[in-house]
């Protein structure tokens, strides 16, 4: 019987420290990130709202500035956005 419980808890003590090394990973990267915006370095994508290189290729000016974007389908989206609003307005 103790040749079978010894494992189990050992495994589940290993999965338990992997699991929490994940977790502090992910804060990291996200602490990481948030101070990357916070100093320029990354923008926040409008639409996803992921964050993206400042100098990322994908790019849209308007009015308001230019905007950085994740993917083409973001920029699309948001381009569509502001079609919509255009033709509110007239």
């Amino acid at each position: 019987m103790l040749k079978i419980i010894v494992p189990i808890v050992c495994a589940f003590l290993l999965f338990k420290m992997l699991k929490g090394d994940q977790k502090k990973k992910v804060a990291k990267e996200n602490k990481d990130m948030e101070r990357m915006a916070e100093t320029g370095e990354t923008v926040k994508d409008p639409v996803c709202g992921a964050y993206v290189p400042h100098d990322a290729s994908i790019r849209v000016k308007d009015a308001d500035g230019v905007h950085c974007f994740c993917s083409y389908e973001c920029r699309d989206a948001y381009l569509r956005r502001l079609e919509s609003v255009d033709v509110t307005n007239e």
